[in-house]
């Protein structure tokens, strides 16, 4: 790379890792700021982007070290944004020819532009240490706990003790003290804290604080989802940067209003129905195997296929008129104010449909799923069209399906050409109401709902059925209704 002119900043003789040269911190240039050096007899010039590449900076003595988040390549610069590869943290030691008072000019330059990106310093992060393989906790001390240091940010930290806690802690956290919340861990402490914030009287400024997810779970479907939209890996380390930068890499995100009767839940992910439910509930057992579990169980749920009665109705979006029947009249569910209900200050989207409006699909199904976002888990892309915050849902419809194509379909979840097949009812909806209903091989035995990975209901015979454990009932409708662009997430680009 040719030398360039340096543009608002000085060239400064330095010791760049013990070795001579020359330096330049540029800071007023119209493009972003960056720090640019040039060893002795190198005729690569070496940078740093402020706002792509560095950690934090520190001044002590005649040195500045700068901390950085780089990919390694010695035949090209060290920038997150000019290489490839996998990116490491990695500090810069320059040893300022000019003395201290060098040093501490550029140190605090340094820290006021890295300020000035508006990043997060106070941050609660949540930990689940029974999700995935129960690596969370270790996770989050080698990899997670190092990046925020080295980035300057004041961490709370807490580990889940049980189902639901994330939601207690996320009702009554104060918010004033932070700038974000980090989730380390599957999905389900995102979905807890999502529900937890909509209950909170102050919901409305809640929900507007980020949230930052970490993959160190079993599904990892939203952290996937983001990396992906942004072309990066789904990894602890770029997952964790993309929450350091913050203020500048944020994602509005759709959230799914779920009622039935007077019961009102929250979702960011999925509801399924029929094979995906069963394959994701019911392989609890193999948990042990971590995201193996899925397939195996899959192959498993194929050979033995089930298919349930049952009945859709949506509201397409536009462009999707034409999938499903015309509806005459569409039960219009009525939200009822009882106690359950009235703990959650959110009550839902306004959204009302005309009769018009409904189309309809009967079963049998081998399976239902509404998804929010594109992939399911690491390895899945179950909505490829899926968009985080375009105000619609994706179903995906499967009835009658030969076992091989199954399987066929099995094997293109990676990529989401899945649903090209015949067999593959794709749309996007604005509202979606499930009528699920019982086996056709044993009309004594129900499904199982899961949403966001959790049973919301099941039916006679199910895997784990205990009466009246799960929040509604099996059987009586289950409206989903989406709020565009309700909560937000820190996302790589």
């Amino acid at each position: 790379m040719e030398d360039r002119q340096a543009t608002g900043g000085a060239t400064t003789k330095v010791r760049a890792n013990g070795t001579p040269a020359e330096a330049t911190l540029s800071t007023t240039t119209g493009g972003c700021p960056e720090l640019r050096w040039r060893c002795a007899g190198a005729t690569v010039e070496r940078s740093l982007s402020l706002e792509a590449d560095v950690l934090g900076a520190e001044a002590s003595g005649k040195e500045v070290v700068v901390c950085a988040f780089v990919v390694e390549d010695a035949a090209r610069p060290p920038s997150c944004a000019k290489a490839g590869g996998k990116r490491r943290r990695r500090e810069y030691v320059f040893e300022m020819a000019d003395g201290e008072g060098a040093a501490a000019a550029w140190g605090e330059t340094l820290r006021g532009c890295l300020d000035s990106f508006g990043r997060p310093k106070r941050l609660f992060v949540l930990i689940n240490p029974y999700g995935g393989k129960r690596r969370a906790s270790k996770i989050y001390e080698a990899e997670i706990k190092p990046l925020l240091e080295a980035a300057g940010v004041e961490v709370t930290m807490q580990e889940t003790r049980y189902r639901g806690h994330a939601r207690e802690v996320a009702s009554s956290l104060d918010r004033a003290r932070y700038d974000g919340i980090v989730c380390v861990s599957g999905d389900g402490v995102l979905v807890e804290l999502v529900n937890g914030i909509l209950q909170r009287s102050d919901w409305e400024e809640a929900i507007k604080m980020p949230i930052g997810v970490v993959p160190a779970g079993t599904g990892n479907g939203m952290a996937k989802s983001l990396m992906h939209a942004a072309s990066e890996t789904c990894s602890v380390s770029d997952a964790v940067f993309a929450i350091i930068r913050g203020h500048s890499h944020k994602q509005a995100l759709d959230v799914c209003t779920i009622v039935q009767g007077g019961k009102t839940i929250f979702s960011v992910l999925s509801t399924t129905w029929g094979l995906v439910a069963d394959v994701d509930i019911e392989s609890e057992k193999y948990r042990w195997m971590g995201s193996a579990r899925f397939d195996f169980y899959a192959l498993v749920r194929i050979m033995n296929l089930r298919r349930y009665r049952g009945s859709v109705h949506f509201v397409p979006a536009p462009g999707y008129e034409a999938y499903g029947d015309p509806v005459k009249q569409a039960e219009t569910p009525i939200v009822e104010q009882n106690g359950e209900s009235q703990v959650c200050s959110y009550q839902g989207p306004r959204a009302e449909f005309q009769c018009s409006d409904w189309r309809s699909i009967n079963g049998p199904f081998v399976g239902v799923c509404v998804y929010n976002v594109p992939w399911a888990a690491e390895n899945a892309m179950a909505a490829p069209e899926a968009k985080f915050s375009d105000g619609y849902m994706d179903a995906v419809i499967l009835k009658d399906c030969p076992k091989a194509d199954l399987l066929a379909l099995l094997l293109k979840m990676s990529d989401g050409s899945y649903v090209k097949s015949p067999h593959v009812t794709y749309l996007k909806v604005k509202s979606f109401r499930l009528s699920p209903g019982q086996l056709v091989e044993d009309p004594k035995r129900g499904g199982i709902i899961d949403v966001d990975g959790e049973v919301v209901a099941r039916g006679e015979g199910t895997y784990g059925m205990i009466q009246d454990q799960d929040l509604m009932a099996y059987g009586p409708s289950v409206q989903l209704t989406v709020h565009q662009g309700l909560a937000t997430v820190y996302c790589p680009k």
